[in-house]
């Protein structure tokens, strides 16, 4: 079935770490080898054998229009017929980010990178400058990128594949990182009481996604606004999974949050690598040229991820968009839990719009990356090995988010539900 996907991981891995170029990708805790894509369509991805899969990766979050969607596509093609990057300012820079001041109104002033996690290390470092601190609060399981900052709880591929805090990361920078609990306020005040005057800035993902999909409580968000404010820290909201998937304007307008520096990427670059950060303009007149906080790039604001990423942002302001990816989401939903309780196999699900996790747990919550580590990472191992059997793509780690597009209809949910109903029978019978 996978023969050829075989054949070219082995030769993989002669060539890359692991056979591969990114640590998910390998397949480890799924215990499989990875499928190698040829194509996609729409809801669909096609690999090397000739097997067709309904995909919930969606590149891992920025297909939210499904895969080549045609007027993407176009925007690409004209644009590449008059150059592929120029390493100079171009007028697309300024319309996608025009786009985004509409839909994001805290940032007042954006920069373009060319990923999530470069995002992530300049708004940190521009965090740093501005208020003159050394340390970062970040919580237990979010993941924001490599960045060795980052690097300590992080949720995502360090959590699938059973690894400590990063070697090569210097402990007297990992010393300026502060990791607490999410949904937790006192462990947050706490760090604050005891750094008080040392806090250059928080960030968080304000609806967890790499360590599955995970909610904030109500107040949470709220409560790490005003103890920034108290203070007088920034506020970072990591949206790079939810920026534009949440709604319009991410997670922050849904629960009308405004932090003081928001990352994005993923969906901002249609699939191609961009990423972003901005927010209050006092802070972005730090970046250079206009303030001595250095970050450059070469690539950043290349021209093809500009329009590819302007033809996503107008494609997802058409009406009904948003609706039609909540309404994929209650049938989900509601066609998993009742294929759970068909089978009584004890699960959580946790989904926010068009994320969605199912936790193979008896915990009746989970809230944090503690209770996400709940888990059973095995039966999780099985249900993916079988619903790749049955032709559905699922993130290939329990502590992944699923993402669905536009291009989901009700053809492709009945089939995932009928792929899980099978795959749970099949659990059940299995012990």
């Amino acid at each position: 079935m996978h023969k050829k996907s075989q054949e070219l991981f082995e030769k993989a891995k002669n060539i890359f770490p692991g056979g591969v170029n990114s640590p998910v990708r390998a397949f480890k805790s799924v215990g499989c080898s990875p499928i190698y894509i040829e194509s996609s369509s729409g809801a669909y991805l096609y690999d090397v054998d000739g097997n067709e899969y309904i995909d919930y990766i969606g590149s891992w979050g920025p297909m939210i229009c499904g895969h080549t969607h045609p007027k993407v596509l176009e925007a690409i093609n004209e644009t590449m017929q008059k150059g592929i990057s120029f390493g100079a300012c171009t007028e697309l820079e300024i319309d996608l980010a025009t786009l985004v001041q509409q839909m994001f109104p805290s940032i007042e002033i954006i920069r373009f990178v060319t990923s999530g996690t470069e995002a992530c290390m300049s708004a940190i470092r521009l965090a740093r400058a501005y208020t003159g601190r050394p340390k970062i609060i970040k919580f237990a399981g979010c993941y924001h990128g490599h960045y060795d900052s980052f690097l300590a709880q992080a949720g995502s591929g360090v959590a699938t594949l059973g690894l400590p805090d990063s070697p090569g990361v210097l402990p007297n920078l990992a010393s300026e990182t502060i990791t607490v609990d999410y949904n937790n306020l006192e462990q947050l005040e706490k760090a604050f009481f005891q750094n008080p005057d040392s806090i250059a800035a928080v960030i968080v993902e304000p609806v967890v996604g790499n360590a599955g999909c995970i909610l904030p409580k109500p107040g949470f968000l709220e409560g790490l606004r005003d103890l920034c404010d108290k203070y007088l820290s920034l506020l970072v909201f990591d949206e790079v999974m939810t920026g534009f998937r949440l709604s319009l304007g991410g997670a922050q307008e849904k629960y009308g949050i405004k932090p003081d520096l928001t990352t994005l990427g993923k969906i901002i670059g249609g699939g191609l690598p961009v990423g972003a950060y901005g927010g209050r303009a006092d802070i972005m007149k730090m970046v250079a040229p206009e303030g001595p906080m250095y970050q450059a790039g070469t690539l950043a604001g290349s021209p093809l991820g500009m329009a590819a990423g302007k033809a996503t942002l107008e494609l997802i302001q058409e009406k009904g968009f948003y609706e039609k990816l909540e309404h994929i989401g209650m049938t989900l939903e509601k066609g998993i839990r009742q294929i759970a309780d068909k089978y009584q196999i004890p699960i959580v699900l946790n989904r926010c719009g068009s994320m969605l996790s199912v936790f193979f747990t008896q915990a009746e919550q989970v809230y944090d990356y503690n209770s996400a580590k709940t888990s059973d990472a095995h039966r999780f191992a099985k249900f993916f090995r079988l619903m790749l059997e049955r032709g559905i793509y699922l993130p290939p780690s329990q502590f992944e988010a699923w993402f669905f597009s536009s291009a989901h209809n009700e053809t492709e949910i009945v089939k995932t539900l009928k792929a899980i109903d099978e795959s749970f029978e099949q659990l059940v019978l299995e012990n």
